[in-house]
């Protein structure tokens, strides 16, 4: 407005248009540029800087498609005071997370801590803003602030002595920090592919601890002879059989197999904040489970364990199947 009444009123044009605009404002825009510069010194919004710089961005990109090269210098003074700013706030805040003690913080729970939540919030809002004018540097900082916010959630899981309890801990705040992140993300976006495999394996790992104190024998006895089985070629004449020792896993399982998956079933239920989080890991365990139990009758198939009487006993694996499939639709 400003520039279209001088062009108007003085009768000027180019050139001289912008050097009378310049001498015109050059006072209030040197204010500006000072309130900028003193608000900075205190402002630790690392969002707000942002989107300050991306909104001088917009209005310098929008000038020069209009061909109005006053405010160039101008929107490069602002760009000059905002950016190292941020970069200096996300230095801080990396900082932060990386000297954080787990034992100075409040009593935790296998619940998602709020740092968790509070980075996939800041991350989603930083990502969405630097779609508009990608910065490298950025996205360096965002991905080392990740790998401390990573390292830090390590750090306050090691503080429970349980190790399901640490699962738990890492399972629930990765769930939480991929389901904030992938709300304005995209699946194939590399931190996000990072966190999804850190939750992947911390769910394979629970899984297999919650199971080894239902089943244990069984996945021991799988494991074990499975290999057994593989060296020893056709026939197994060197596997030793132990017909005590399958008749009580065959037994075991006979009595406590329904138990023990109501028992887990309750176990993923309690521990699991996030419903559909819990219902994949609830199919995996018992999917699991199934397999073992499969290879076990497999295993019995075979010389020298298929003579042994306990097979006649074994409960059919679709019965199994069938028992496990009541709890599908838990969640």
């Amino acid at each position: 407005a400003e520039y279209g009444f001088l062009v108007h009123f003085f009768r000027v044009r180019g050139e001289k248009a912008q050097i009378l605009f310049t001498n015109v404002m050059e006072r209030t825009l040197s204010l500006l540029i000072k309130s900028v510069e003193s608000y900075m010194e205190k402002c630790y919004d690392c969002i707000g800087i942002m989107l300050c710089a991306h909104i001088t961005m917009h209005y310098h990109e929008l000038m020069k498609k209009r061909g109005f090269g006053a405010l160039v210098g101008f929107h490069n003074q602002l760009l000059q005071i905002l950016w190292p700013r941020f970069t200096f706030v996300l230095s801080q805040n990396i900082h932060s997370i990386r000297e954080t003690d787990p034992a100075r913080l409040t009593e935790l729970d296998t619940r998602p801590h709020f740092i968790t939540r509070r980075f996939g919030e800041f991350y989603s809002a930083i990502h969405t803003l630097n779609d508009k004018f990608p910065n490298d540097q950025t996205v360096r900082s965002m991905s080392l602030l990740q790998v401390e916010v990573e390292n830090v959630i390590l750090r306050m899981a090691a503080e429970f002595r349980e190790r399901q309890d640490q699962l738990v801990f890492l399972i629930n705040n990765y769930d939480l920090m991929l389901s904030v992140m992938q709300c304005r993300t995209t699946d194939t976006n590399k931190e996000v592919l990072s966190v999804q495999e850190l939750l992947n394996k911390r769910i394979n790992e629970y899984v297999d601890e919650v199971l080894l104190p239902h089943f244990g024998g069984m996945i021991s006895f799988v494991k074990d002879n499975e290999k057994l089985l593989e060296s020893a070629g056709p026939g197994g004449g060197k596997i030793k059989v132990n017909e005590s020792y399958i008749n009580q896993i065959v037994r075991g399982f006979n009595q406590d197999h329904k138990k023990s998956i109501d028992s887990i079933n309750s176990d993923v239920m309690r521990r699991f904040t996030n419903f559909n989080n819990g219902t994949v890991i609830l199919q995996s365990a018992l999917t699991k489970m199934i397999q073992y139990y499969s290879r076990f009758h497999k295993i019995l198939s075979q010389p020298p364990f298929k003579t042994l009487p306990c097979r006649m006993d074994m409960i059919n694996v679709h019965h199994v199947m069938v028992e496990v499939k009541k709890y599908k639709n838990q969640f």
